[in-house]
Formats: structure tokens, C-alpha cells, sequence
């Protein structure tokens, strides 16, 4: 299945609590959009790997989106390898998305950046006709690289190289995050009331995302947007599709 756009997280959440009023905004347009988590999210301080799962695919229902895979690899521990970047080169070229979404180039998380970098040259290599990959018939996969890979910002406050108006799907991202209940603010979920906080339990995180958002949108006229950073300079052929 051949999808326009494929976002890519290191955690299941990463791409609801970063990129999803972007994807929103793209479905909302007719385009299609897969879903690739790297890790189950183990190490996170609330809920376990199976919960998150069910809330990933619960989110990525939400969402619309084509498809959810994860690669399981180790939270925390996971390797910039040949093994793991051959992994993410057989779902690029199983799917031929024209963009790919990834983490931040930097943040708090330190899985973060480094699945920037791997993601970002497994797009890179899954272009060379050299690195043989196969689907699970044993059918050898074509080469394809998506034309453009985009960083979206995560917790740090970097600045963007781009924006993305998300007005009109706001909250409708504040409802995929809160899909991840074991994870963020979710006035109901009682069931999570005695774990332990992290960063993102508390209903200041939900506040920090729209206030985030407003932030990236001000500069632009918009009153929400999502921020990307990018490893090289887009080009355009009108000026007019910046305005």
C-alpha cells in the first residue's frame, strides 16, 4: 500500500502529541498517511508496553490513518545499526511515501534525536539500488527515497524552519493525545490516578501543546500551527505558495 506521507516515531504518542494536526490537515485534503512506531515505549514512567499499543491503534483509528506498524525496538536502548536502519528502509520502500515525518532533530528525550538521524539516513540508503531489501513473500523490494523528510519539533522550543496551520484540527489532536490515557492528562482516566506523574501527566502538559501551538502559529497568522525543522533547504517554484 503506497501512502503520500509517513510519519515515524520513536514512541507511540510522538507523532499525536507533534505532528498530528499536520497529518489531520493532509487527510483532510486526500492524501493518505501511514504510522511507524520504533519502540513499544517501554520505559515510560506510566502504563506498559501492551497499553500503549492498544492506544496507538486506537489513535491511529481516530486519526484515519492507512496503517500502524511497530518495529519493537528496544526503548532506550535502541541502536543507530545496520540492522535497525534496514528495518526502516523495508517499510519506506514497502509503502513509496513521497514525505516522511520524523523526530526532532534535538529535544529532552535523547531517543529522539537519535531516531532523527536514523530515520533521516534510512530514507537516504532505502534510495540505493545497492542495499537489497525484501517483503515477507521474498518479493525483492524496489529502491524508492521520499522526496523530503521533515523534523517536527517536539518538546524543546526550536526554532522552525516552517509551520503548518492546524487550526482547524486542534482539538481534534488534543483527542489523539488524549487517546494515549495512560500517558497525558485525561480528566476521566481514573484508573491512572495513583501512578506515578511524568512530564507529560499532568494537565499542564495539555495546556503547554496549545500554548505551543499558538506560539508557532503567531508568526505566521495563523492561531495554530505545528513547527518543522528540516536537513535541507525545501525549494519552491512560486512565491506565491509561501504566502
Amino acid at each position: 500500500m503506497k501512502v503520500d506521507i509517513l510519519a515515524i516515531g520513536v514512541h507511540p504518542d510522538d507523532i499525536e502529541l507533534s505532528c498530528s494536526g499536520t497529518l489531520l490537515r493532509h487527510i483532510s485534503q486526500g492524501n493518505t498517511v501511514g504510522l511507524l512506531d520504533l519502540t513499544q515505549g517501554e520505559l515510560g514512567t506510566r502504563g506498559s508496553a501492551r497499553i500503549r499499543l492498544e492506544e496507538a491503534a486506537i489513535a491511529a483509528d481516530l486519526m484515519g490513518a492507512a496503517f500502524r506498524k511497530n518495529l519493537g525496538m528496544s526503548d532506550g536502548f535502541f541502536e543507530y545499526s545496520r540492522e535497525n536502519i534496514l528495518r526502516v528502509i523495508e517499510v519506506i520502500r514497502e509503502h513509496q511515501p513521497e514525505i516522511v515525518l520524523a523526530n526532532a532533530l534535538s529535544d529532552r528525550h535523547p531517543d529522539h534525536g537519535r531516531a532523527a538521524k536514523l530515520i533521516s539516513d534510512a530514507c537516504f540508503y532505502s534510495g540505493l539500488v545497492k542495499i537489497p531489501t525484501t517483503g515477507n513473500d521474498g518479493t525483492p523490494h524496489e529502491r524508492w527515497r521520499p522526496r523530503a523528510v521533515y523534523h517536527y519539533i517536539q518538546d524543546h522550543n526550536l526554532k522552525p524552519d516552517f509551520v503548518v496551520d492546524i487550526t482547524p484540527f486542534m482539538e481534534k489532536k488534543i483527542e489523539l493525545a488524549q487517546a494515549f490515557r495512560s500517558q497525558v492528562f485525561v480528566p476521566d482516566a481514573e484508573e491512572y490516578a495513583e501512578e506515578m506523574n511524568s512530564p507529560i501527566s499532568g494537565k499542564d502538559f495539555i495546556d503547554f501543546l496549545r500554548a505551543k501551538a499558538r506560539t508557532y502559529g503567531r508568526d505566521a497568522g495563523f492561531e495554530y500551527a505545528e513547527g518543522y525543522n528540516v536537513g535541507r533547504a525545501p525549494g519552491i517554484n512560486d512565491l506565491f505558495a509561501l504566502l
